[in-house]
């Protein structure tokens, strides 16, 4: 993907940061319309509604489909906002291409489906339009079926492209409603800087109470928008009611928020701790190294006394007390945790290789 066009809509390249919102479903018409007035008094150009609605179990709420469409083209007639929805199949990108949408975007259940993706690929491809796509996460967490189902649009000829990250899925109580793991869109970023990231805290949160504080750390992050869901009575909504805020609730989140895109000077300052983030990532990997040369030595010994690699409770003594010293150390818990658990691994790698010669 060597040649990525910036995010445009009718020629138009969207000013950053690029701001999209509107209600998780679109309703009812008068819904759609009020949310959108709303919208638009707080200055947001871009509007969303789901108008299909892909639902964890049946039963559920799963859009209205078409007729929706007619009520995004009556949006943008009344308050000259742009409009777009999410596509998950042929039939989808064909009636939303019918009504002239703005912008598509691709769900984390689609963009985990390379069948799917195919699918949407070769639509717009036959279509001929030049239509910014965005591309949600995966629901797991994995780059490359991430990056496989960008590919495949830009393969078909479509190079308005933009991420979208919602973060990913996770099993029991948890802070947030879909763990951020920002390590992953910062990989994509570096792989391809050119790339539009559009930060989606509402999904990531689950809770309105969270959205200011992830919409900040995305954009202190470098992303480039931010997607927030906006419901003009949020407690009524039929779908995701608890992570949606009013137009004028966004409105103040918008308003407080710091977009930083200034150039970072390279100033005498910044470059002497730079130099000191480098020699300490040394020292990191010359301390990690020793630690793994002594991991083989355990394995050596745990082979020899016919002992079994992983020793559970050695490693929970490990987890805790390292934790514990990291947190009094001004670190975060997730953050130690993830060290740990990524050098026991590499340590039960080696110990096992050991096994097997």
């Amino acid at each position: 993907m060597t040649d990525i066009k910036p995010l445009a809509i009718n020629g138009n390249i969207l000013d950053r940061p690029i701001i999209i919102s509107g209600p998780c479903s679109a309703e009812t018409e008068e819904q759609v319309l009020t949310t959108a007035k709303g919208l638009a008094r707080a200055g947001v150009k871009i509007y969303r509604a789901g108008i299909w609605k892909p639902r964890t179990k049946p039963g559920g709420f799963e859009g209205v489909g078409v007729p929706g469409l007619a009520w995004l083209n009556k949006v943008r007639e009344e308050t000259g906002m742009k409009v777009s929805t999410e596509v998950a199949n042929r039939g989808h990108v064909e009636a939303a291409l019918e009504y002239d949408l703005d912008l598509l975007w691709i769900g984390a259940r689609t963009s985990a489906n390379p069948f799917a993706m195919q699918e949407i690929a070769d639509v717009l491809r036959d279509s001929g339009r030049d239509i910014p796509v965005l591309v949600k996460n995966p629901v797991n967490p994995d780059l490359e079926l991430w990056i496989g189902a960008l590919e495949r649009l830009y393969n078909a000829g479509i190079t308005r492209l933009g991420v979208i990250h919602r973060g990913f899925s996770t099993y029991g109580p948890q802070l947030y409603r879909n763990h951020p793991q920002w390590r992953i869109p910062l990989e994509l970023r570096r792989r391809y800087p050119d790339l539009p990231i559009i930060c989606d805290p509402s999904h990531i949160g689950g809770k309105r109470e969270l959205i200011a504080s992830l919409s900040q750390q995305a954009l202190d992050m470098g992303f480039d928008g931010l997607i927030i869901e906006s419901h003009c009575d949020p407690d009524c909504a039929w779908s995701d009611r608890s992570q949606q805020v009013t137009p004028e609730v966004l409105g103040v989140i918008l308003d407080n928020l710091i977009f930083r895109d200034s150039p970072v000077p390279t100033t005498e300052n910044l470059v002497h701790l730079r130099r000191q983030i480098d020699r300490l990532d040394n020292e990191l990997i010359e301390i990690l190294a020793r630690r793994m040369n002594i991991s083989r030595e355990i394995g050596t010994y745990k082979r020899d006394h016919n002992m079994p690699v992983v020793q559970p409770a050695r490693y929970g003594d490990i987890m805790s007390s390292r934790v514990l010293a990291a947190k009094g150390l001004g670190m975060s818990e997730e953050f130690m945790r993830t060290v740990l658990a990524a050098i026991h691994e590499e340590s039960v790698r080696i110990q096992v290789e050991l096994n097997n010669k």
